[in-house]
């Protein structure tokens, strides 16, 4: 199935990072995108293959974040049947898929170390071997990988090994944020919008009005393109006046019903039918940990195990949606979790 979604921007920043991504696309060498979430590292990836020598073979894509550790070296090289409990028969893995083609590995950073030492060697040396088999096999893949986060920092803090950021950072294409490319946003609004107007049926779309296109250059999209293209779909489908549009709404969550997010409440807390209704949460002073030792060191330990323990919760124990909510990599997150024993809270 073709994608329907299309590389768009004119800004400067952006085109330099496409002009980068077309001029590697020819050499068959691995290639790095980074960049946030929503900036489009999975075009930039098609845009690689459909431009390299390789474009009528096969582009496999794998998410490395959405399996657990314990699948994702199944997933790349594949496995023998009996390889391990539940593997009733022989696959094949992404390497194999996607021999004489390309195979591109989101969410790098995600790997164990043991899955970067295999896939160090598959890169290497262009050898996968089947978990369970003793037999390797060689294969002819291009390796396009993305991470929004700095790998580099991964490797001075151990977690990433630097042979392998070495064999994959032969060109590297980081995209620009949203909002270092604004001129871009009221070109992708108008598409986002064509796009939605054709798709209910409408005979034509009128734009956006003065108020809206204020609203959409002053918000600094923290999910990107993806975040612009839900916000402009939403505003044409809910729009039902005529003329331009000029209502929209950035958070759909946002209601005067929205229910109250639970918090963890200590017994230092007041509980919530008894807490003075003149201060403002967000006017009230943190308290940091009142009970217990008196030490400085102490405190601000238990205040931060307990601001962890309770931002988890708020946000159902999903590790990247806590670390983003705390302004953490996920990798700091992780640090924090284990140096507080808090790892056994999100297993």
């Amino acid at each position: 199935m073709r994608r329907t979604t299309q590389v768009i921007g004119q800004s400067g920043a952006f085109l330099d990072a496409l002009e980068r991504a077309s001029r590697a696309a020819a050499l068959d060498r691995p290639v790095l995108v980074i960049g946030e979430r929503g900036t489009g590292k999975e075009l930039v990836a098609e845009r690689l293959h459909h431009l390299s020598p390789r474009w009528s073979q096969s582009l496999v894509t794998m998410n490395c974040a959405a399996l657990p550790e314990t699948l994702i070296e199944a997933e790349l090289f594949g496995h023998e049947a009996g390889a391990f409990t539940g593997a009733t028969k022989a696959r094949t893995g992404r390497f194999e898929e996607a021999d004489a083609g390309t195979l591109f590995l989101d969410e790098l950073g995600t790997l164990s170390m043991g899955a970067q030492e295999r896939l160090l060697r598959a890169v290497e040396y262009g050898e996968v071997t089947r978990i369970g088999s003793s037999r390797a096999m060689t294969v002819d893949v291009r390796i396009v990988a993305a991470t929004n986060e700095h790998l580099p920092d991964r490797v001075d803090a151990g977690t990433f090994r630097a042979d392998l950021l070495d064999r994959l950072s032969f060109e590297v294409v980081t995209l620009p944020p949203l909002r270092a490319r604004r001129s871009d946003i009221p070109v992708l609004a108008e598409h986002f919008g064509r796009r939605m107007a054709s798709e209910l049926g409408h005979d034509e779309f009128a734009g956006f009005g003065p108020k809206a296109v204020e609203v959409l250059m002053d918000h600094r999209w923290p999910g990107n393109v993806r975040e612009l293209r839900n916000v402009v779909e939403r505003a044409v489908y809910r729009w039902e006046e005529a003329g331009p549009i000029d209502a929209i709404e950035i958070d759909p969550f946002h209601s005067p019903y929205r229910p109250a997010t639970a918090r963890p409440t200590s017994r230092s807390e007041p509980a919530p039918e008894t807490k003075s209704r003149d201060v403002s949460d967000e006017d009230a002073p943190v308290v940091a940990c009142e009970e217990g030792p008196s030490d400085f060191k102490s405190r601000v330990a238990r205040f931060e195990r307990e601001l962890l323990a309770r931002t988890l919760a708020e946000h159902r124990f999903n590790q990247r949606a806590t670390a983003e909510a705390l302004g953490l990599s996920y990798d700091q997150l992780r640090h924090a979790l284990r140096r507080h024993d808090l790892i056994g809270a999100v297993a």
